[in-house]
């Protein structure tokens, strides 16, 4: 889908849902990682998540222009256009949008560790499981506040 296409799916939702015309641009932002879409206060425009509609398909997309459209006629209405309002709610409630988008099927592997550090207590035996190093000069056994120690180093495959 292309942001033309993107644009006219915008509009026609916006007049089929809310008889409302959506006079700005809706664009895909392929900086967007961790939402669906965001609505700009300043421009009015829209920005969606390319990857919700590569991954999750048609119907969730849907779902997250619904919701951006809700902030978007509210704001303009000036009416609340914030997750917490009730206007917003009940607005979201009518035209069947969702309030949060669906987590990705797929985890952004950018972050993540690919292995497991144990840590045991010295007197206690207490288990401690992380995937970032501790400082064990620093750190001590909650429980019984004994020294710590690194045990074991697991190797995740992909």
């Amino acid at each position: 889908m292309t942001n033309e296409e993107l644009q006219k799916l915008v509009e026609n939702i916006s007049w089929d849902y809310f008889k409302r015309s959506f006079e700005h641009k809706a664009i895909f932002n392929p900086r967007l990682r961790t939402t669906g879409g965001r609505y700009l206060l300043s421009t009015h425009n829209i920005e969606i998540n390319k990857t919700y509609y590569d991954l999750m398909g048609l119907d969730e997309l849907v779902g997250i222009i619904k919701h951006e459209l809700c902030h978007y006629h509210l704001h303009l209405l000036n009416k609340g256009y914030q997750h917490k309002d009730a206007d917003f709610k009940s607005l979201l409630k009518m035209v069947g949008g969702p309030r949060y988008c669906s987590p990705l099927p797929v985890e952004s592997k950018r972050g993540k560790s690919k292995k497991i550090l144990i840590y045991s207590c010295v007197s206690c035996k207490q288990q401690y499981t992380r995937r970032k190093r501790m400082d064990i000069k620093k750190y001590v056994c909650g429980k019984c506040k004994g020294r710590l120690k690194l045990e074991e180093v697991i190797q995740m495959d992909k």
